[in-house]
């Protein structure tokens, strides 16, 4: 189950989901009794001279259905392998999140808990996101994977999961860290993925089994992502977006940030271009996240003769550029014809080079 036995996770437990307590609470009440049991035990006058009597009060009974949830909980830890719950004194508790400035007391762990310790990259963004931010993600966090960072992200759909699965599919592998107990998956189309992840890395959570997909609890969630990592990248985001609550998180917990430029014309660009704005590094490579957390000064060049990729080369891919392009629109940039035209955007089609659009338009996808 983890490093706890059975009565000093139910001591915890009980801690942590009594009803009006809350994690600044709970880090008084620890850093004066040393352990959850000792604050079980202490007398209704010390609770209320340490902590107000609010804090006495939710704690001098046992929470309504306490027992149901801590037998759910304690049948999830045992329900099945690579299962544990960690505190904050526990070895395997990640440093990383540990410095952070409001690490979680408990985590729920589902996979290979010593990825925690590895060096690790966030990489997030929009729930809607265009053809080209998923290659985005997929490649940067293909990239970093290779590189050696355990890519972290939050399992929604959109550039979250398409981090997940580059992530899979590199060396290094990959940690989600979700707003909802472990026993579920959220949103449910992502139960393959999950057990992937399960595979090749790890989910975590801070919520007990049995908590649902709330919307107050993915602001919570994302200080766990920016807290695990030595740097945020996003990689598209509106301006109201979550992943500037990760970014900002991330930057107070002293963190790198870095956003991938965009379309001037795509709303889900300007989030990334406001955090540049505020001074987040513009990066357009993988290599120069992993140059600037190594301290590198210059970029890694080229090998001497080597060809230029045909994407440098192409016309037809530098008239489309960075915007979606309509064929009327791309025919008055290169003049040629539209069955010349139609050709070669279906061979770049299917070589994966530009991305077919609705309304007729062509978009196309960053290599790397």
């Amino acid at each position: 189950m983890s490093g706890l036995d059975r009565g000093e996770f139910a001591a915890w437990f009980r801690l942590l989901e009594s009803p009006g307590v809350g994690r600044d609470s709970a880090r008084v009440l620890l850093s004066r009794f040393g352990s959850p049991e000792r604050v079980l035990c202490a007398s209704s006058a010390e609770l209320r001279e340490f902590a107000g009597p609010s804090i006495a009060h939710a704690l001098a009974a046992e929470p309504t259905e306490f027992a149901a949830r801590l037998s759910a909980a304690l049948g999830w830890l045992d329900g099945g392998t690579l299962r544990m719950a960690i505190t904050l004194g526990d070895a395997a508790y990640p440093e990383a999140l540990l410095q952070s400035p409001d690490p979680p007391l408990l985590l729920y762990v589902q996979g290979d808990v010593a990825c925690l310790k590895v060096d690790s990259i966030a990489v997030v963004g929009s729930r809607k996101a265009s053809a080209q931010g998923l290659d985005h993600a997929r490649e940067f966090a293909h990239a970093l994977s290779d590189a050696g960072y355990v890519v972290i992200s939050g399992m929604a759909l959109g550039i979250d999961a398409a981090a997940h699965e580059g992530a899979l599919a590199g060396a290094a592998g990959t940690i989600a860290v979700v707003g909802t107990g472990l026993d579920r998956v959220y949103p449910s189309r992502h139960r393959a993925l999950a057990h992937r992840i399960v595979q090749a890395g790890a989910i975590v959570s801070e919520f007990a089994p049995g908590t649902p997909a709330l919307p107050e609890n993915f602001p919570q969630r994302n200080r766990i992502i920016a807290g695990l990592s030595r740097g945020t990248l996003v990689v598209e985001a509106a301006l109201r977006s979550g992943s500037l609550i990760t970014a900002r998180l991330a930057s107070e917990a002293g963190r790198e940030v870095y956003a991938v430029p965009g379309s001037i014309g795509s709303e889900y660009a300007r989030g990334c271009h406001a955090l540049i704005r505020q001074g987040a590094a513009l990066v357009e490579s993988a290599q120069e996240i992993v140059d600037d957390l190594r301290g590198a000064t210059t970029p890694t060049s080229a090998p001497a003769g080597a060809k230029p990729s045909a994407e440098t080369i192409d016309p037809l891919l530098k008239a489309i550029g960075g915007d979606p392009m309509s064929i009327d629109a791309l025919m008055a940039r290169t003049g040629w014809p539209t069955a010349e035209l139609n050709a070669r955007l279906l061979e770049l089609e299917l070589s994966g080079h530009v991305a077919r659009l609705p309304g007729g338009r062509y978009q196309r996808r960053w290599q790397g």
